[in-house]
């Protein structure tokens, strides 16, 4: 969690590959391996976070604390809801 992703950035990856929206179905894509790095908005709750950091500790994959709270991020991604978890999944473009 310590490199800093910027807007442009998610906006790139968005365009590049496979991406999960939502905590529930990234939790699940973690713990059948399918994720490659995960994205967490900087006002997710907390019991969310801590979950998303030990399925991401299991499977493998990144986990990075955004400075875009939830309702930045659902900007950013151009959705009209907020959103507090993107997931990239594995095989997806860098």
């Amino acid at each position: 969690m310590a490199k800093k992703i910027s807007a442009a950035e998610i906006k790139k990856l968005l365009k590049s590959g496979n991406v999960i929206i939502g905590t529930e179905r990234t939790i699940k894509s973690l713990k059948l391996g399918k994720v490659q790095k995960v994205l967490v908005s900087s006002n997710c709750p907390a019991r969310v976070e801590s979950d998303l950091n030990h399925y991401s500790q299991l499977s493998g994959a990144e986990l990075h604390k955004l400075d875009y709270p939830n309702d930045e991020l659902s900007i950013i991604c151009k959705k009209p809801f907020s959103i507090s978890v993107l997931a990239f999944l594995k095989g997806a473009s860098k």
